[in-house]
């Protein structure tokens, strides 16, 4: 018994060790193309790392569950990445077995008329988690310091007043986001940030495969290769965002895409180790309550 529970400890440590690789640090300048390789992976089977996954997956169930009866915290989950980086597939893997009722997911596409006519942060805002739910925001509020950088266009059709259209945008919205976030966790939701990592070469592979299988060919858009030409414009925009907001109450965790699996596995152990942390337990009933349960099963052993 002894041996078994230093063999858990020690996987742990491990796994902890592995997750700390992946982690922002908050207030540190980092080198996403020198720091963070989108091929790493841990040496495992396929089949091995779904047993894995099955059994994570299983844990996750039980803390979502403390989650929900404790009503405490919420938990917002981000996921930011190039296109074909695995963000539903990694959603759909990690999340399947977790009750529906305490997780809610929402994809975010070009703002529309009306959402245009707020605040760029007002759509997210109306998705939120409420206290005891998993919210799962697959892009986020973080297009705005991504896409938008890159395509100056979509600043101009946001509806700015010019003075705050100038120089110094950049800095202003990564404050506001900052600031935002703080607010949430300081009210109770935790933010946990994903970045999946794919490689430009891993990228037009899964590209290739959208074009030639048939149940694959609705992913695909020509617009997805042409903002390939980007690549290394929106590089710099994650390196700059990331150099930005990763925070001690919101860091980012820069997650290896080019092998599916591993991506999934990652993600899983972020999720339970951010749930973890949080002490989850089921509420205590008073003894008053206590005493209405026992008249409750009488009551029901008479019948």
């Amino acid at each position: 018994m002894a041996s078994e529970s230093k063999v858990k400890k020690s996987e742990e440590e491990y796994r902890e060790k592995l997750f700390q690789q992946m982690l922002v640090p908050p207030g540190k300048k980092i080198d996403l193309k020198r720091g963070y390789d989108p091929g790493f992976s841990v040496e495992m089977t396929k089949p091995e790392a779904a047993a894995v996954l099955r059994e994570g997956i299983k844990e996750l169930a039980e803390l979502e569950s403390k989650l929900y009866a404790q009503n405490t915290y919420a938990l917002l989950i981000i996921f930011q990445a190039m296109d074909a980086a695995g963000k539903d597939s990694a959603i759909k893997h990690v999340m399947s077995g977790l009750n529906p009722q305490g997780c809610q997911v929402f994809s975010f596409k070009g703002p529309s008329v009306e959402e245009l006519n707020h605040d760029y942060l007002w759509r997210c805002v109306k998705a939120l988690p409420e206290r005891g739910r998993i919210g799962i925001f697959n892009r986020s509020y973080y297009e705005e310091v991504l896409v938008a950088k890159v395509h100056p266009e979509i600043l101009e059709k946001q509806k700015l007043p010019p003075k705050y259209k100038e120089k110094g945008i950049w800095k202003r919205r990564y404050e506001e986001i900052n600031n935002f976030e703080k607010y949430l966790v300081q009210n109770g939701t935790v933010v946990l940030k994903f970045f999946l990592n794919v490689s430009k070469k891993e990228q037009k592979k899964r590209f290739l495969e959208r074009i030639e299988m048939p149940a694959k060919n609705w992913k695909f858009s020509t617009n997805d290769c042409k903002e390939r030409a980007y690549w290394k414009d929106y590089m710099d925009a994650y390196e700059d965002m990331f150099n930005h907001t990763s925070t001690p109450w919101a860091p980012w965790v820069i997650v290896p895409a080019d092998d599916k699996w591993f991506t999934r596995l990652a993600v899983a152990q972020g999720i339970y180790r951010t749930m973890k942390r949080l002490d989850l337990a089921y509420p205590t009933v008073s003894g008053e309550h206590r005493l209405e349960l026992e008249k409750a099963r009488a009551i029901l052993e008479q019948e």
